[in-house]
């Protein structure tokens, strides 16, 4: 009965955790953040840091689009709109400051403050700012086209991610339920995890049924991470 108690509570669990929709709301929405068991056992994904830094990307363009549109130098806006962005990490965009601040390489220390998944927006601005200082291009209208396209980009993601949202609960919702039929089979009187842990039929048949459920999910996390991945910008 202890076993089929946990499997009562990881069925539990798995059914009415949060979906990907709803960690992504409660990340938009100020004032909405709750503290969960999870965050002490589990570090922010990397998706979701992706997703962070994507934000943060936007938030950088539209903050260097007003600063530049209010008549301030590139180097000053640049500097002016760094303060103004919550990094993920507070001391990452300090090269950056530095640059804009002191006359040097702002695209090189754009490319290197970007990281490998989510940087996208700071890739391309940096290609901005390499071809405003190379060709005289205007600065202005190049990041404020960039920030309109990574907003795009950024809310047909958030469609993606919310039409998404079924099919993960479809797979939560079947691979609970053998752990549900054998609760049920428990209160029936059937004994079903003395067949499945007192026999070799059994012991198969529950290393089989949890490679499928487990080869289920993955495939179902695999397919839906890839769908996010493809919305770039």
């Amino acid at each position: 009965m202890v076993i089929v108690a946990l499997l009562a509570g990881v069925a539990v669990w798995v059914w009415t955790g949060p979906d990907a929709a709803a960690v992504r709301l409660a990340g938009l929405v100020p004032g909405r953040r709750k503290f969960r068991f999870t965050s002490l056992v589990r570090r922010p994904s990397r998706s979701r840091r992706a997703e962070v830094w994507r934000r943060a990307s936007i938030e950088l363009c539209q903050a260097l689009s007003a600063e530049l549109a209010a008549g301030r130098t590139p180097g000053e806006a640049m500097a002016r709109a760094v303060g103004a962005v919550g990094f993920p990490d507070p001391a990452s965009p300090r090269p950056l400051l530095a640059a804009a601040r002191d006359g040097g390489d702002v695209s090189a220390a754009l490319l290197a403050l970007a990281p490998g998944a989510g940087g996208e927006g700071l890739r391309r601005l940096a290609a901005c700012w390499n071809v405003s200082v190379t060709a005289g291009a205007g600065l202005a209208a190049l990041v404020e086209r960039v920030a309109t396209t990574l907003r795009h980009a950024e809310s047909h993601r958030q469609d993606v991610a919310a039409q998404l949202a079924g099919p993960r609960a479809t797979a939560r919702m079947l691979a609970v339920l053998p752990a549900l039929g054998l609760l049920m089979g428990a209160g029936l009187g059937m004994h079903p995890l003395g067949f499945l842990f007192g026999s070799l039929p059994g012991l198969a048949c529950l290393v089989a049924g949890t490679a499928l459920d487990a080869c289920g999910l993955w495939w179902t996390h695999r397919m839906t991470t890839q769908a996010l991945h493809d919305v770039t910008p």
